[in-house]
């Protein structure tokens, strides 16, 4: 009975329909990514393509078990329904036979789900953060085409457009600041314009044909201008900022790193507070202790983020046998043969409960409010324990 005709035949059929709702699902999820991406990087349809498969992991977290939940109470609604539970049972095939199939899954998809979030789910979202952003010319171009202009802190130049043509710039505006950023100093102004990039210098030469340019001193016009413009460090994010972004490894180094950074910043605390009460430290001094303080609370946000995340992919791994085990019994329960009766009465519900329940879970892990091994698994605790309630009030009946 281990695997029997009965057990494949329910475990295809869940399959089936777990792939169904994967695909409804995640093409949702992923068309709504791809707009959210493409509004706010001004994404052209190659990058947008591009794209595509770089998102599509980043989902599967969420989907999956939504995806497992729904097969179930879908395919065990229809069994309960056609009345086969009651005839395996008149057969005398115990409950947990019929479940094993489920079961069966609900691990399985776990069990990829981790493997997914170990490496293959933060490279994707990291490269989707980088590569989209990271060619040059076109996300530059596209952010002319969006918002006209291309600002950002770090540069000491502002640009302005009236158009793009291709790659053309039309009635250009090339505005420089003076050294201490407080005004602009030259002003040129260009029927046309174009983008010249030195990666290797790292520069931006913007090439404006018949410019009329305007200083401090006085106005000239050229019919060739080039202006270097250095790319700062940050201007395309390539490094791992966000634990999200990072693989199983590089969560706990990150995690040694800064708990070595705190164990450094806490004595230099004690020692700069024991000079305090001394009397032997500067006056500024009691200014630097708050500094340190304020560096000590940034490291231990640093820690709990980064605890929190790896809770966090487990707990949402494992979200999906739990909600195997929820839906299997509610979908026999209120016997169900069609897809929106069971997307009411099952899938709507728990996911309403569940995924609140983990985001609030979430917030007060990362502010160490909660310990992240406590408040990340609360989700997954309360299904198993929906799940018992409901298996036992079905045994009994």
């Amino acid at each position: 009975m281990f695997w029997s005709i009965i057990h494949r035949t329910i475990f295809m059929d869940l399959l089936r329909v777990f792939l169904m709702a994967l695909a409804a699902l995640t093409s949702l999820l992923l068309l709504a990514g791809i707009i959210a991406e493409a509004s706010q990087h001004g994404l052209g349809p190659a990058q947008i393509l591009a794209a595509i498969p770089l998102l599509i992991p980043s989902t599967l977290p969420y989907t999956l078990p939504a995806t497992t939940l729904f097969a179930s109470c879908v395919v065990f609604g229809r069994l309960s329904n056609d009345n086969e539970i009651l005839a395996l049972k008149s057969a005398g095939i115990h409950l947990r036979h019929v479940i094993w199939p489920a079961a069966f899954l609900g691990v399985i998809v776990s069990a990829v789900t981790i493997g997914l979030s170990l490496d293959v789910i933060p490279t994707t979202h990291h490269m989707l953060r980088t590569k989209v952003v990271t060619d040059v010319e076109d996300f530059l171009y596209n952010m002319l085409r969006r918002e006209g202009c291309i600002r950002h802190p770090k540069i000491n130049y502002t640009i302005y457009v009236k158009r793009v043509l291709g790659k053309k710039l039309i009635d250009a505006t090339f505005m420089r600041k003076d050294p201490k950023g407080e005004r602009f100093d030259v002003i040129a102004r260009a029927q046309e314009a174009e983008l010249l990039f030195d990666l290797n210098k790292r520069q931006i030469l913007v090439k404006m044909y018949r410019c009329r340019i305007t200083d401090e001193h006085n106005v000239a016009e050229d019919k060739l201008r080039v202006w270097p413009v250095e790319i700062p460090p940050d201007f395309f994010p390539t490094s791992k900022a966000s634990a999200r972004a990072m693989t199983w490894p590089e969560l706990f180094e990150n995690i040694v790193r800064f708990k070595e950074l705190l164990q450094i910043n806490l004595t230099e605390i004690a020692k700069h507070q024991a000079a305090l009460l001394q009397r032997v430290a500067e006056p500024h001094f009691d200014d630097h202790v708050k500094d340190l303080q304020n560096a000590r609370k940034y490291y231990h946000l640093q820690i709990w983020a980064l605890i929190t995340e790896i809770h966090m992919r487990v707990a949402l791994s494992c979200g999906c046998f739990f909600f195997v085990m929820v839906g299997c019994p509610i979908g026999i329960w209120f016997s169900r043969s069609d897809y929106l009766s069971a997307f009411i009465t099952c899938f709507l519900p728990i996911v309403v409960i569940y995924y609140p329940v983990l985001l609030c879970s979430i917030n007060l892990a990362k502010n160490g409010t909660v310990a992240p091994v406590f408040a990340l698994h609360a989700a997954n605790g309360l299904m198993a324990v929906i799940a018992l309630g409901l298996f036992r009030r079905l045994l009994r009946n």
